[in-house]
């Protein structure tokens, strides 16, 4: 199994400052070569706490220069935010910048405060969406892109610095909805999955989308790549206690974040689902939707790691396992520790997997 590792620049109640919160997560994103992850993977969010990393493809960048072999992935880059021809560009010349290591992630975005920040219509945001990953994944194979759709339309232009390898099979996108699911396989590329909900409906949705896949693309769907919180102590209770405090924090900005209590999702199109969720919160209740969320997350004792995430892999069959070390106001030494402990004790147990 391959291994990576994650940074979400989080800073929860602005305790900590902006500027250390980078210097301590570019630390940690150092750490990941020599200690042995195999990719590093930063996540595009905007204008508040929950996590500040605006542009996924400069911090990649920044870290293609620094490594040497480790893979870097976005988790994902928001097609509906940005204009898809700049993407393509962008995704192109760090390509070219880092040899070939990009792992390309794209989504379509949640965050209301997002959408209206950017002066973007969410229930425009499937359409386009679909519009704009169509144009891209088309142009990064040919080297050129030219769509007329109902939204984007874009003559036909050069990608320079040119693509020099195909993107296929190194493409995830972000599908919570079992709408969304049925989308990626049809554009053909894998899932990227966060847990947040049963193992049994991401199960059913992981048959839908393979199934799809296989009718659409003639060939089987690639594996999924996992993204956990994850938090590695050797200490069985002291690893229950950090997780629920840490990853509790992290849930409670998701909820601030997307505004799961507004209950406005419900109403916007093509979020239908979503609205779905804040019902649950409403009936299960904070403390025990919290403790749910926390549960699906990878966390305890290496021993006890390395069983979630092979106990994860038999769920889903993916062969990508990246790990979150630094989120919820955790301090930094707290984060390294789990890394390097998680790193010496777990990954080498689930890079010995053969999948």
């Amino acid at each position: 199994m391959h291994v990576g590792m994650g940074a979400v620049f989080q800073s929860p109640n602005r305790t900590v400052s902006d500027r250390q919160i980078y210097r301590d997560e570019l630390r940690l994103a150092d750490l990941a070569e020599p200690l042995g992850y195999e990719s590093i993977w930063g996540v595009e969010h905007h204008f508040t706490d929950y996590t500040m990393c605006p542009d996924v493809i400069q911090f990649l960048t920044y870290m293609a220069g620094r490594t040497e072999k480790v893979q870097l992935g976005s988790m994902v880059i928001v097609l509906p935010w940005h204009d898809p021809m700049r993407v393509a560009e962008e995704i192109s010349m760090l390509d070219n910048l880092s040899d070939g290591r990009m792992i390309l992630g794209i989504g379509r975005g949640l965050g209301r405060v997002e959408y209206e920040g950017f002066r973007q219509d969410m229930s425009q945001s499937r359409p386009r969406f679909i519009e704009s990953a169509e144009m891209l994944l088309k142009g990064l194979e040919d080297g050129y892109c030219e769509y007329d759709g109902e939204l984007i339309k874009q003559p036909r232009r050069d990608i320079r610095p040119a693509p020099f390898k195909s993107f296929k099979g190194r493409t995830y996108a972000a599908a919570i909805s079992p709408e969304s699911a049925r989308i990626m396989a049809e554009l053909g590329v894998g899932l990227l999955i966060i847990p947040q909900k049963p193992w049994a409906e991401v199960a059913k949705e992981l048959d839908t989308y393979r199934e799809v896949y296989l009718a659409v693309n003639q060939s089987e769907a690639p594996p999924p790549v996992v993204v956990s919180f994850t938090f590695c102590d050797d200490d069985e209770d002291r690893a229950r206690e950090k997780a629920r405090q840490y990853i509790g924090a992290y849930w409670e900005s998701v909820i601030e974040h997307y505004e799961f209590k507004a209950d406005h999702l419900k109403d916007i199109k093509g979020y239908e689902y979503y609205g779905g969720m804040t019902e649950k919160i409403v009936q299960y209740g904070d403390d025990e939707v919290m403790d749910f969320f926390v549960d699906l997350q990878v966390w305890g004792t290496p021993q006890q790691c390395y069983e979630k995430a092979l106990a994860i892999q038999e769920r889903t069959g993916n062969d990508k396992f990246v790990a979150s070390f630094a989120f919820g106001g955790m301090p930094y030494p707290e984060a390294e520790r789990s890394m390097r402990l998680f790193a010496a004790e777990v990954m080498p147990e689930l890079q010995k997997l053969e999948l």
